[in-house]
């Protein structure tokens, strides 16, 4: 076993990596609960409460703390990132800003807005996530 580890050339990462992994996993869960529990609050006004805002903004603010711990990673620990998978990150960091940015026009559809948004965000979650095993 000890020598298993010691041929990973990821071994040296650590706590920051293992950190990196799991909360890519609370990101793309997070935001795929959120997108869902917009567009159903969208036919349903019970729903339509503070905690879904919160709830929202909580899973979009992991976005930056998934792509902060990332930038950790290249910057303090050398780690070499594969293919495009940087990009879904920033590209995931620009999305947060539309829907920010777009939430006043849109405000008459803003629970259309979140949850389309909130499913995009997963989905550009997830091939983040098969860009990083590939």
């Amino acid at each position: 076993m000890m020598h298993l580890l010691a041929t990973d050339p990821n071994a040296h990462l650590g706590a920051l990596l293992s950190f990196h992994q799991v909360w890519g996993y609370l990101v793309i869960t997070g935001n795929g609960l959120a997108g869902i529990w917009a567009l159903v609050a969208n036919y349903r006004e019970r729903l339509r409460t503070r905690a879904l805002w919160w709830f929202t903004f909580f899973v979009e603010a992991a976005i930056f703390v998934q792509v902060a711990s990332g930038l950790g990673l290249v910057a303090g620990e050398h780690a070499k990132p594969l293919a495009f998978h940087p990009f879904y990150g920033f590209f995931a960091i620009v999305l947060v800003g539309f829907l920010f940015a777009y939430r006043r026009q849109l405000f008459a559809r803003r629970y259309l807005l979140y949850g389309y948004g909130g499913l995009f965000l997963m989905g550009v979650g997830i091939r983040a996530l098969i860009t990083a095993h590939a």
